[in-house]
């Protein structure tokens, strides 16, 4: 499309709208009963269109920087107070074309910032206010750099807490809620309609009387109250407002956990606008925001993260859907797609518990037993899937999450709560998943299981199992992604350990890694390149020389455990 050139006629359009908003041609009236194709209308479709095609185009979101399209839409972003979608879809727009743009970042000043402050500090509580507030915090989140260092803990503390509302919010009650009231509406409309019917029944003539009294005064049909109404669908359009803003809010910790500072050169360039600065210090007046470095912001995330109990709010997200909830939405067609959205937001929580498990100490995620819990919680989500192939979206996020939280635990020295045995057989549950990534997480899970394993004694015959079942990855798996990391796994099995020595030699592990070195060279050489990317390449090349000196080692090993 925007090959074609269809930015040109878009951006025009959206000049267009603007100045038709800024025109007093339309009297209160008009302007109170707008229809379909008022001015706000049309560029709320137009906006939809220009979010659309920058999500997918770079050359669009340059085209939306060189024509000044974010003063149009943040001037459309203003009129929130009184026509909410049209600043939600401006809200999704923004986020997008905000993300990694250092050009567009130059546009904004003082008073654009004001804009976003101002959405986010609205009074409103309707769940499309909630929803519309999150996505300025996400697009807050992707201007920071703008923001002087002396207010980014203040601008992370507020975008944090509108986040911290959000995950508050019990979507599955929510959704109940919202569905008994649409009921309740409907039902009290449809008994408006018969009380309306019965009391002007008299006066209605059916159509096949009209026929036999050609001489009466011809009349309509039965009109219902519902028929002069619009139709409208409030109930819904609030309970996917709140799914979505939670998936959104999970979204964004997620990025903010995986920010990359900028250089101090960008910073000093990026925070040196003076209107910037005193417009700041004069809006944002809740606290006298520490000086901050861009080296010290991870703590500042850290910090807030943890004063707004956001990890204990992300675990709760993890759980499965309110069942009551499901069971509602699957028996109305227009509610029906509510549960693909519950579902969406436990797989974003538990990309999102990876990410904080990754980087957090333990006491911020709720110390030893919290982790031992979320074990078993994740594991429980597991073995409660009987068709567990078939969600494959989940299950990588599931395996993903208990992948670093296993990890995070090994480091620690915390004890698992569950069995080797019961690992093994998820394990081996995993690892026949079509999905790459979802067998990478269990042969990592078992890895990782092994390793400590090995440090442990009366563990002989649980580190064979887990050998074996390793070593037949990375012979029998047609993915050299999957191979490699079943190879990283039995390097870090049988590493160090008199158990994972004895293991070693009783499994043949040596004989079985020679016959294999040679096969794995050669699909290399002769599937990696047009198969895999650059990184898994050099992953796999790393794979390769590790495998050769473990190889030496394990010769080591073996020629000392049989001379004794």
């Amino acid at each position: 499309m925007v090959t074609k050139d269809v930015m040109t006629p878009l951006v025009a359009l959206l000049k267009e709208c603007s100045a038709g908003l800024d025109s007093n041609e339309m009297s209160p009236q008009e302007k109170k009963n707008q229809n379909r194709n008022s001015i706000e209308n049309i560029a709320n479709e137009a906006v939809n269109v220009l979010w659309n095609i920058c999500e997918c185009s770079s050359r669009a979101v340059s085209i939306f920087n060189k024509e000044g399209c974010l003063e149009i839409v943040l001037k459309y972003l203003s009129r929130f107070p009184t026509n909410v979608d049209l600043a939600i879809s401006v809200a999704y727009c923004l986020q997008t074309v905000t993300e990694d743009n250092l050009e567009l970042l130059k546009s904004f000043c003082a008073p654009a910032l004001h804009v976003l402050e101002s959405v986010m500090l609205s009074p409103g509580n309707s769940m499309e206010y909630v929803l519309l507030k999150t996505l300025v915090a996400g697009t807050v989140w992707n201007v920071k750099d703008i923001i002087p260092s002396k207010s980014q803990a203040e601008i992370i503390n507020a975008i944090l807490k509108i986040l911290s509302e959000v995950l508050e919010m019990d979507a599955g009650e929510m959704v109940i809620q919202m569905k008994e009231a649409e009921t309740q509406r409907l039902k009290a409309t449809a008994e408006t309609e018969e009380i309306l019917a019965k009391a002007n029944g008299h006066d209605l003539i059916e159509d096949d009387e009209m026929e036999e009294m050609p001489h009466k005064r011809k009349v309509r049909r039965k009109t219902f109250i519902s028929d002069l109404l619009p139709p409208t669908d409030k109930e819904l359009r609030e309970a996917i407002a709140l799914l979505t803003a939670q998936q959104t809010a999970l979204e964004i910790i997620v990025n903010m956990c995986y920010s990359e500072d900028p250089s101090d050169d960008e910073w000093e360039e990026l925070s040196s606008s003076d209107e910037s600065d005193a417009f700041l210090e004069n809006s944002l007046s809740e606290g006298s925001g520490q000086l901050l470095s861009p080296l010290c912001l991870s703590h500042e995330i850290h910090s807030a993260l943890t004063h707004y109990l956001i990890p204990k709010k992300i675990f709760e997200k993890t759980a499965f859907p309110n069942s009551i909830a499901v069971d509602i939405c699957s028996k109305s067609p227009t509610w029906k797609p509510l549960i693909r959205k519950m579902n969406t937001v436990q797989c974003r929580a538990l990309v999102c518990l990876q990410s904080l498990v990754s980087l957090l100490d333990v006491e911020p995620l709720g110390g030893a037993p919290a982790l031992q819990a979320l074990v078993q919680h994740l594991s429980q989500l597991l073995f409660s899937q009987p068709d567990f192939a078939q969600h494959v979206d989940f299950l990588e996020a599931v395996s993903s999450a208990l992948r670093a939280l296993l990890q995070t635990m090994a480091a620690k020295n915390i004890s698992q709560c569950l069995t080797p045995e019961q690992l093994v057989t998820l394990c081996r549950a995993g690892i026949l998943n079509s999905n790459v990534g979802v067998r990478v997480n269990f042969v990592s899970i078992l890895g990782i299981t092994g390793s400590v394993l090995a440090k442990g004694d009366g563990t002989l015959e649980t580190l064979k199992t887990i050998g074996c079942f390793l070593l037949e990855v990375a012979t029998q798996d047609p993915s050299l992604v999957v191979v490699g990391e079943a190879l990283d796994a039995l390097f870090d099995v049988f590493a160090d350990g008199k158990e994972a020595e004895r293991a070693s030699v009783q499994i043949k592990l040596l004989s079985a890694l020679k016959e294999l070195q040679p096969v794995f060279k050669m699909k290399i050489r002769k599937e990696g390149r047009g198969n895999y990317s650059p990184d898994q390449l050099c992953v796999l090349n790393n794979v390769k020389t590790n495998l050769r000196r473990f190889i030496a080692y394990q010769e080591t090993v073996e020629s000392d455990y049989l001379n004794h």
